[in-house]
């Protein structure tokens, strides 16, 4: 995989997104461009951030339409006029790299009611959520926007659980997803299998690992003595590698929640 992310200076803060608690907010580069956040120094850390980026390149990878992903830097004088004291300590505590996404102005959420997805596409986004054990794309919280025409996939952040604890990730590779029983779209989703198969033969243990190699070493910051970033980096490879190859063992728990349903 060649893509390189760029790299943009925040040049103003806009304005909070409170939708989430990782509190986001809405902000301007030094390219001229608008720029959703999310903050290294919120909620989950540098594990949210990886959860976006990786979460983000895998969806891309298949396919998707995401939003551009930028890293994003934040220096020590940015934030220290803004008059909200949680705010200001958010923006302190993320001085360094963080991870925006390219604002898609007049983009508006999306809606199952008024908006029907063959079954093809609700599989393949129900496939994409299994595989990253995305918690985060429910009826109360969709994670789509409708923007010129077109499904866009947004915030992976609650995705790959298993780093929260760091223990027994190679059990959790190989365990099913049963959170997906909350997938928005499962309803729709008939064509799970077709996905699979599908998706399988596109996301190569190659692309995985070209994937994961853009993550940046200060996001990796929880190594135990002894260990390095390169080390933690090998763990999300292999987990997700794992994972694709056992992808039976979600596929079928997403068919059996789906039957469930209807």
């Amino acid at each position: 995989m060649e893509t390189e992310l760029r790299t943009v200076n925040v040049t103003r803060y806009i304005a909070p997104l409170r939708e989430g608690g990782s509190l986001p907010a809405l902000t301007e580069a030094d390219d001229g461009l608008k720029y959703v956040v999310k903050f290294r120094g919120a909620g989950h850390g540098t594990k949210m951030l990886i959860a976006e980026l990786v979460g983000g390149l895998v969806a891309e990878e298949l396919g998707f339409a995401v939003p551009e992903m930028v890293f994003v830097e934040l220096d020590e004088a940015f934030g220290r006029t803004e008059g909200d004291e949680e705010i200001q300590d958010l923006l302190k505590a993320s001085r360094g790299l963080n991870l925006g996404q390219f604002f898609l102005s007049g983009a508006f959420t999306f809606d199952p009611a008024a908006v029907r997805l063959d079954a093809r596409t609700a599989s393949r986004i129900v496939w994409l959520d299994a595989f990253l054990t995305n918690v985060d794309r429910t009826v109360q919280n969709p994670n789509m926007l409708m923007w010129h025409d077109r499904l866009w996939l947004i915030d992976h952040g609650a995705s790959l659980l298993f780093h929260h604890s760091w223990t027994d990730w190679q059990e959790k590779a190989l365990s099913p997803f049963p959170y997906i029983r909350n997938h928005v779209l499962l309803p729709w989703a008939a064509e799970i299998g077709e996905a699979d198969r599908e998706f399988r033969a596109v996301l190569t243990a190659e692309k995985i690992a070209g994937i994961t190699a853009l993550i940046p070493d200060d996001w990796l910051n929880w190594t135990e003595p002894g260990e390095t970033s390169e080390d933690l980096r090998g763990v999300y490879r292999t987990y997700l590698t794992e994972r694709l190859s056992h992808s039976e063992i979600f596929v079928n728990q997403a068919r059996d929640a789906r039957k469930a349903l209807i």
